[in-house]
């Protein structure tokens, strides 16, 4: 299966809300909105039809809202489980865009390993502490990772919404200064770096990068003919290399790395399909390091 068509169409059946623009309803709340899509997108844009698993997470650290929320998380549970942080490389419309601008010409760089924890900051200090004990006099918080931070919230409905409707603008100040200002950061460094989003600050890929190492799906490595070429390592949108561990959280399973092998040592199934061949020594490769056990 092609990816690129696969994340154009799961962009646009998450963004197909187009008669609100006609009707003079700006942003749709039909029940569809009662259901989180299982990636990054935000619940304000006006095209968007369902909600954000982020927004929903952040209702229920700031104490409302319950139902809904472990309704997300369930969903969470369930798609990690399964495909592990698959969500990220293949459905995802914020992914889609930052692979998008990569490919625009200009001097690359790489993102320091040590930024990937970032994103585990973001999910426990923004989407959790800050909603559940930053709260007003009747003990409730608000959801301070869209209200501060979030760049794909700025991009789909911060910017469109005022432009959609002029009574909005008035409102405008200080606050939404700053957001555009970390939206035009993170483009800018989209540009130079893979998916710098996905990697450093995504509160969504810091939940399913838990279930990487143990989702029903996962990656395998075969040491017994891979030759380290390092070609999967130049395909990875994330600067991973599959043979220091096949299954890491960072690992988003696009399975760039699995097409340019050229040995067709890198392998995506369920894992009790994972059978690491013997070696002519009658040892056994193990699937997530690569190291042999007699």
């Amino acid at each position: 299966m092609k990816r690129r068509p696969f994340q154009l169409i799961s962009t646009i059946i998450t963004n197909s809300y187009i008669q609100g623009l006609f009707v003079g309803q700006i942003i749709y709340r039909g029940p569809l909105k009662y259901f989180c899509v299982p990636s990054f997108n935000c619940y304000s844009c006006p095209f968007a039809i369902f909600a954000c698993p982020i927004g929903a997470m952040q209702a229920l650290a700031a104490g409302f809202a319950y139902r809904f929320a472990f309704y997300a998380l369930g969903i969470l549970g369930v798609v990690g489980a399964i495909v592990g942080r698959m969500a990220c490389g293949w459905i995802c419309p914020f992914g889609l865009l930052q692979e998008y601008l990569y490919k625009i010409r200009s001097p690359k760089f790489g993102i320091p390993h040590v930024l990937s924890y970032g994103k585990y900051v973001v999910l426990v200090v923004m989407v959790v502490l800050m909603p559940a004990f930053l709260v007003d006099e009747f003990g409730l918080g608000q959801p301070y990772f869209c209200k501060l931070v979030c760049p794909a919230g700025t991009l789909e409905a911060g910017i469109p919404l005022p432009l959609i409707e002029p009574m909005l603008r008035s409102q405008l100040g200080l606050l939404y200064a700053l957001k555009v200002s970390i939206l035009v950061l993170f483009l800018g460094w989209m540009i130079v770096s893979h998916r710098a989003f996905c990697r450093t600050t995504c509160p969504l890929g810091a939940i399913y990068s838990l279930f990487n190492r143990i989702s029903f799906y996962g990656m395998s490595w075969d040491a017994t003919t891979c030759v380290k070429c390092d070609t999967c390592y130049k395909a990875c949108p994330m600067g991973l290399k599959v043979y220091e561990e096949a299954n890491a959280t960072d690992c988003i399973r696009c399975l760039k790395c699995r097409d340019s092998c050229p040995t067709g040592s890198i392998a995506y199934s369920h894992r009790l399909m994972h059978t690491p061949p013997p070696d002519q020594h009658g040892t056994t490769v193990t699937e997530s390091t690569g190291s042999v056990d007699a």
